[in-house]
């Protein structure tokens, strides 16, 4: 089954080169299917790449998917053309009211501040609780990890040294669970950030599941709520080009940057990335969809609590 998305929406056209099936609002409407109804909160500023990214892997699924797009009034996003945000997303204020089976919210270029000095701090933690009580499950990646384990459980975050930054490889510490149904024991994930959680913060709140973590990188998912929450530190949705445009743009910019580990054949640049992580981001992304949201949320939205 496809995915529901805008009309015009760029991904469209570049998912189906890659023959992925999507499918237009207009002729989705003809189909008397009740479709899950997952809403992106995309904080990320090149906001056309990461819709891409995710629809890649919301696709990956029989069940028919209608995506929509928030974005935050408190804040305008300088790398998206505005007709692009004004066609494609609706600020949180006019989908307060509404329900949805599954959230997901990314990261953001603003964790070397801390949160209250953040723009767009008391929209986002309005919809940090919002999610509680008008989504099944929603999805942390990133800052927005850190964030929700800050805003609800009082975890901090800390600065790194030097940029966490490439593949690294994770371990399932609750292989028993359905998020993880189909892994290894171990996978691969793409990590890109400044600031960590510790697992001495973790431990002071019985209600947070560490569920992977890595011995290189440190804390991956927490589980939150029996899966109504699963805050991941990395990226497990990024593009197999995705580290290499950062790091060129960082290269001989930022001291605290070096070459992504893990990740180039051969650890040569021009050799082009070694893809390890795409087929766990698939089966993840696959297992909360069926597993946390299809699988739980009721038939009719509007009971969602």
């Amino acid at each position: 089954m496809p995915l529901r998305l805008p009309d015009r929406l760029p991904a469209i056209e570049i998912l189906k080169r890659e023959n992925i099936f999507v499918m237009a609002n207009s002729r989705a409407h003809a189909q008397d299917i009740r479709p899950l109804r997952i809403v992106v909160l995309n904080l990320m500023p090149i906001k056309i790449t990461t819709e891409t990214d995710l629809i890649r892997l919301l696709s990956n699924t029989p069940l028919q998917i209608d995506v929509c797009f928030m974005k935050l009034k408190s804040h305008t996003s300088k790398n998206t053309p505005i007709e692009h945000m004004m066609m494609f997303y609706r600020d949180f204020e006019s989908l307060r009211q509404e329900k949805f089976d599954g959230m997901i919210i990314t990261g953001a270029p603003v964790e070397m501040l801390d949160y209250e000095q953040v723009g767009y701090w008391q929209e986002i933690t309005e919809i940090f609780t919002w999610a509680r009580t008008h989504v099944t499950s929603t999805l942390y990646i990133c800052w927005a990890a850190q964030a929700g384990l800050y805003y609800h459980y009082g975890v901090p975050k800390y600065t790194l040294q030097k940029k966490m930054f490439g593949i690294f490889p994770q371990r399932t510490l609750q292989p028993q669970l359905p998020i993880f149904r189909g892994f290894d024991d171990w996978f691969m994930m793409p990590q890109s950030r400044h600031s960590e959680v510790r697992y001495e913060d973790l431990a002071f709140h019985p209600e947070l599941s560490l569920i992977a973590d890595s011995p290189e990188s440190g804390v991956s998912i927490v589980m939150a709520r029996g899966g109504r929450e699963f805050y991941i530190t990395g990226h497990l949705e990024y593009a197999p080009n995705t580290l290499d445009n950062e790091y060129q743009r960082d290269r001989g910019q930022r001291s605290d940057v070096d070459m992504p580990v893990n990740y180039y054949r051969n650890d040569n640049p021009q050799e082009g990335p070694k893809v390890t992580w795409r087929a766990h981001a698939n089966l993840f992304y696959s297992n909360w969809i069926n597993y946390y949201v299809y699988q739980e949320t009721p038939y009719d939205i509007n009971q969602i609590r």
